[in-house]
């Protein structure tokens, strides 16, 4: 069979999920189980992949993804404990007083507070939250979700306390030939994974910098009384400064914490720099901007929601309000900085399993290092005698993060062993080079040494396709490192253009799209939503591939 054949077959996977998702519009829970089902039967028929090998991915696959689940789970159910408490009307009381300007307003909330969201939850959490936040400061709902789409993108590649790296990456590049290829280059694995974190960050700065101003750009081009980009960009000087209040530490802690980090504290330090700078009228402009009457608002801007507190927050101060987010930033700092004991003793309680079904598959299940038990759950729980919730209270935050957290593990149950069969593939008895790898070789003969400018829209694609930026990196980080490696060029690089395009596909993601527009009333906008903003992911991707294209070409000579 020709290598070419062969990696349209390898692809058909990927491409039932385009078509099933976006040409029929099935939801996840259904387009996954058959993507899954059609992998399958190729690793099964095609490729004679070994049962042993197939049971092994499939196990690991699941282990996988009960991983994440329990971090959507616990993240979801610190936002509805929170918004039952009251303490999300208490923090959003806060924001309105910073400023009365919907751009500042917006850049504040869904660039930076999203920010420190992503990287402490990720999953579509930050534009669960920033989208609600916005509307109860009089956005209209279709504007509160493209704005949080939007800014959630630089934070998304190190979210959920650095998942996409640590888990999507990682563990996808954890087999035998990429170890040997990492070693025989002089650095272990985990320098190796260190060194993608921090030129993933490095790639993401640039167009970072000027992700608020786009975001504001577009808000006043499709909401503005003028419909004009000109209002959007009239705040420059202080969305470049929101900018660099963001990626600065971003950057910094990429390079000497680790890929856990950079956006959690970056938000946090980032919030910490630009509300007090605002508060003093710092770059602010002197004209304020607001969206038109609401009399005047076009029917597809308004939800069914309408954000009214569920108790009273006066009785929560602001600083009382935000204690849970201090606590979870704290918490995930102190059990994952390597020069403190914290972590070796979560990481302690753990069950690890190797050579599973005579094969090489490893993993290790350590459930107090998992995020979503710890800080998440147990902060959750901190919740009630904090704010003092009464039973009903804690009732309606369980039961509703328990409904929302159905629809993700259907997807994610079939979508994560499906990528692990599909990696795996390459153990057959006839020596066929697996799905990923054979997908790499045809791909390397059409793009050849350009295929820096391309690689991020392949992470994109992945993202809108599977939901995330992690089942992203799952399924396209052993395909980016052997094109890279095909081509003699930085798998260091190509990797890192790999995580930044799966968090570029969250702007168009499905999941998030309906997750946004769920919680603020909306249905039936999602494919206006994902047109709009296939705008700033195309201008992202393309400023992010000039930059690797640079960068392959002058430092990346010689790099791994």
């Amino acid at each position: 069979m020709s290598a070419g054949l062969l990696a349209m077959i390898a692809s058909l996977p990927i491409v039932a999920i385009f078509l099933f998702m976006v040409g029929f519009r099935w939801p996840a829970t259904r387009a996954m189980p058959m993507a899954f089902l059609i992998a399958l039967i190729l690793a099964l028929t095609i490729w004679k992949t070994p049962l042993n090998w197939i049971f092994a991915s499939t196990v690991n696959g699941l282990v996988i993804a009960f991983k994440i689940l329990f971090i959507v789970f616990g993240a979801l159910l610190v936002l509805f404990s929170m918004r039952e408490s009251g303490a999300i009307g208490a923090i959003n009381r806060g924001f309105t007083n910073i400023s009365s300007d919907k751009r500042v307003q917006a850049i504040i909330i869904a660039w930076l507070f999203g920010g420190f969201i992503e990287g402490s939850a990720g999953f579509g959490t930050p534009a669960a939250l920033a989208a609600p936040l916005l509307l109860s400061l009089g956005f209209p709902a279709l504007a509160a979700v493209m704005v949080a789409l939007i800014a959630n993108v630089t934070p998304v590649s190190f979210g959920a306390v650095g998942t996409p790296t640590l888990i999507g990456v990682q563990s996808s590049l954890d087999i035998p030939s990429v170890q040997q290829i990492i070693s025989e280059s002089g650095i272990t694995y985990a320098e190796y994974i260190q060194q993608i974190g921090i030129w993933t960050a490095a790639q993401h700065a640039i167009p970072g910098l000027i992700l608020p101003l786009i975001m504001v750009a577009m808000m006043t081009r499709f909401f503005g009384e003028k419909r004009s980009i000109r209002e959007g960009l009239a705040i420059w000087p202080y969305a470049l400064f929101a900018g660099f209040c963001f990626v600065a530490p971003y950057t910094l802690v990429a390079v000497f914490l680790g890929p856990e980090f950079p956006s959690l504290l970056g938000g946090l330090i980032g919030l910490a720099i630009l509300i007090p700078a605002t508060k003093a009228g710092f770059l602010v402009p002197k004209k304020t901007w607001d969206f038109p009457e609401k009399t005047s608002w076009e029917k597809n801007w308004v939800g069914t929601i309408s954000m009214e507190s569920k108790s009273k927050t006066g009785k929560i101060s602001i600083l009382k309000a935000w204690i849970p987010y201090l606590m979870i930033g704290l918490l995930l700092v102190l059990t994952r900085v390597r020069s403190l004991p914290f972590g070796d003793w979560v990481k302690s309680v753990s069950i690890g399993y190797s050579d599973l079904y005579g094969t090489t598959v490893s993993g290790t299940i350590d459930p107090l290092y998992n995020p979503g038990i710890m800080p998440f759950i147990l902060v959750a729980l901190l919740c009630i005698p904090l704010f003092g919730m009464k039973t009903k209270q804690v009732g309606a935050a369980w039961k509703e993060a328990v409904i929302r957290i159905k629809n993700p593990l259907v997807a994610l149950v079939f979508a994560v062993p499906m990528v692990r069969i599909m990696m795996q593939s390459g153990n057959n008895p006839d020596g066929i080079m697996g799905m990923p790898i054979a997908m790499a070789t045809a791909m390397t003969n059409i793009f050849q040494g350009a295929w820096p400018l391309v690689d991020s829209f392949i992470g994109a694609l992945g993202s809108f396709m599977a939901g995330s930026n992690t089942v992203s990196n799952m399924l396209f980080s052993l395909f980016q490192f052997s094109i890279a490696d095909q081509l003699g060029i930085s798998t260091i690089l190509i990797v890192s253009l790999q995580n930044i395009g799966g968090a570029i596909g969250n702007m168009i993601c499905v999941h998030n799209v309906i997750a946004a527009c769920a919680t603020v009333g909306l249905v039936g906008v999602e494919g206006l939503l994902i047109k709009r903003n296939l705008i700033p992911m195309a201008i992202v991707g393309l400023i992010v591939g000039i930059i690797g294209m640079i960068l392959v070409y002058t430092i990346g000579n010689g790099m791994l």
